[in-house]
């Protein structure tokens, strides 16, 4: 269900579907496989009507678990603001942490703020920075959101969660799926062990080829990581500031 500026405390705290256990568990009845695959469709139809006229798009990744205070939550804000002064939506997983520091960047610098939420038995706190958001119950449909509307990715420090959405990006550009749009990785220290890991093990093992060793820029500076977004989305893909989709009122939008 599409939503704007959510309130409510309790949004994302549902408990863990048995639909998606059931779904994840094995082989089923092929009409109960067909109803749904339905409703996984109908979930990509909604996510698409509702995000199609955010505009130009950067997709912040991040953990949920970081305070107001961490330095990387305020990182993250800065992030979020300098992306809304260079004419970007910022998008994000909608929750608290890293993601609700870049989308109140954004908020606080006059640009778009905008959630891809997912269903959760715990974490997915409410972010009130948001301008719209989305629910998901799927975890696949939401990466597709994040990704199909971006021009870049920004990924601050994270768990599983952030690892799972970086490495799944470079995946996509890695083998084409997706155009050579700009991957930064922010936080040195943090990511060095997995830098470290890419040119010492992978790159040496030749498990990648070398220009796969460079998709990612790692930086410290916010303001580094927006030029250079800005920078490739601008000149490398021709991104303009023209005017948004318009909606249809025949497909009900």
């Amino acid at each position: 269900m599409e939503m704007r500026a959510p309130r409510r405390r309790w949004w994302g705290k549902i408990p863990a579907s048995p639909e998606e256990r059931r779904l994840l568990a094995g082989p089923e009845n092929r009409l109960l496989e067909l109803l749904r695959a339905l409703r996984i469709f109908a979930e990509f139809i909604r996510g698409f009507r509702a995000l199609s006229f955010i505009g130009p798009c950067v997709t912040v990744f991040g953990s949920a678990r970081f305070p107001e205070s961490h330095r990387y939550y305020q990182m993250a804000r800065e992030v979020g603001a300098g992306l809304a002064r260079g004419g970007f939506t910022v998008m994000t997983g909608g929750g608290p942490g890293i993601m609700e520091g870049a989308n109140r960047g954004a908020r606080e610098a006059g640009g778009h703020s905008v959630g891809c939420n997912i269903e959760l038995p715990k974490e997915q706190t409410p972010n009130p920075y948001l301008d719209r958001w989305v629910t998901f119950r799927h975890f696949y449909v939401r990466k597709v959101m994040l990704v199909k509307y971006s021009y870049a990715f920004i990924a601050l420090p994270g768990g599983f969660g952030t690892l799972d959405e970086i490495t799944e990006t470079a995946t996509l550009i890695q083998t084409g799926k997706i155009r050579n749009f700009p991957l930064v990785l922010m936080g040195v220290e943090f990511w060095k062990p997995l830098t470290d890991f890419i040119h010492g093990t992978l790159l040496k093992e030749a498990t990648i080829d070398p220009a796969d060793a460079d998709i990612f820029m790692v930086t410290d500076s916010p303001e580094e990581a927006v030029d250079h977004v800005r920078d490739v989305a601008m000149k490398a893909f021709g991104l303009t500031y023209g005017p948004r989709l318009r909606r249809r009122w025949y497909l009900g939008e």
